[in-house]
């Protein structure tokens, strides 16, 4: 052990020496090709003020490799490649395994497509059939701050962390006949999900197998869905005074302790002493801002608030000390 504790330390001297690195460095640089392809709608750039919705499609395991044309054998691209025009910009990108999505790298190329395009960055949709479902869902839970509704179809799921997307709107489909990803499966991750989204809809296809996305890539109910939704952002209701005082009080989770009081401001909560006011967006729950992903829902044991449910970057709860 020491000894390759020294051999590292003298390599680590070595790099840095102002004799023998900098004479031996280059510069140089890693690129990581993605192949994708991409439509535009027809009267895209005619009026170079307008922002277009995008559907970030993600293609099955059968796809993958370096040739691109294979991502137009299903779903939307395969559509576009036969005619079908659509009012989005469509973003299909290439994985190059099909042992499952690199979601770092899609969250980079979506990142690169937002500034080279004219994207409406509240309508930003996401889809994927098979292992395409399986990022969709994947993508969405690590980033829920990127998308204004996802369609995962014949997939499954971490369902650990649905509730990271709890103001996200989920169309979920399945074939009831499926035996390559297990219907139960779709039906896990949307039941999880619901428990904390009241916007997730289940749809199974009955005497259907794996390819369930025939019949949803090629039902303009879906784009009618998906065009509707905006990305979420709270909004702020009104409340009484009398109301509010039913939120005070001390709560207590296993890492701190937070008080709640009303001041003329509002709701204020200290966590640590220090404030944060509260907005009510109704229903019991409360917001900090309205582009921020933090919420407090509080709930109720026979009318009584007994805690509430601390959903930002992590979920955590606090119950109420009597």
């Amino acid at each position: 052990m020491k000894r390759s504790l020294c051999s590292f330390f003298y390599f680590i001297a070595v790099l840095f020496s102002p004799h023998i690195g900098q004479a031996q460095q280059t510069a140089q640089q890693f690129v990581q090709t993605t192949n994708y392809l991409l439509y535009l709608p027809e009267n895209y750039g005619k009026d170079t003020a307008a922002r277009w919705p995008l559907l970030l499609f993600l293609h099955g395991s059968g796809e993958s490799g370096t040739d691109v044309s294979r991502v137009a054998l299903h779903g939307p691209p395969e559509l576009v490649k036969n005619g079908k025009k659509f009012p989005f910009i469509l973003l299909s990108p290439q994985s190059d395994k099909p042992s499952g999505w690199n979601t770092d790298m899609l969250y980079k190329l979506l990142q690169e497509i937002k500034q080279r395009y004219h994207i409406d960055p509240d309508r930003i949709y996401l889809s994927g059939l098979s292992m395409g479902g399986y990022g969709t869902w994947q993508l969405a839970m690590e980033h829920p701050e990127e998308f204004a509704a996802i369609a995962p179809v014949c997939a499954g799921g971490d369902t650990s962390n649905t509730w990271k997307i709890h103001n996200i709107p989920v169309w979920a489909f399945h074939g009831a006949d499926d035996d390559v990803v297990l219907p139960v499966y779709g039906r896990n991750m949307t039941a999880a999900a619901s428990r904390y989204n009241k916007n997730v809809r289940f749809t199974l296809y009955q005497n259907t197998n794996h390819n369930s996305w025939d019949t949803t890539y090629r039902n303009d109910s879906l784009y009618t869905w998906l065009l509707a939704q905006s990305k979420f952002s709270f909004r702020e209701m009104p409340v009484s005074s009398t109301e509010l005082k039913s939120y005070e009080g001390t709560f207590i989770s296993e890492r701190d302790t937070v008080k709640m009081k009303v001041s003329e401001d509002g709701l204020t909560a200290y966590p640590r002493n220090k404030p944060v006011l509260l907005k009510y967006g109704g229903n019991d729950m409360f917001f900090v801002k309205p582009g921020m992903n933090v919420e407090v829902r509080f709930q109720k044991i026979n009318g009584t608030i007994s805690g509430f449910l601390l959903l930002s970057d992590e979920k955590l709860f606090y119950r109420k000390l009597k």
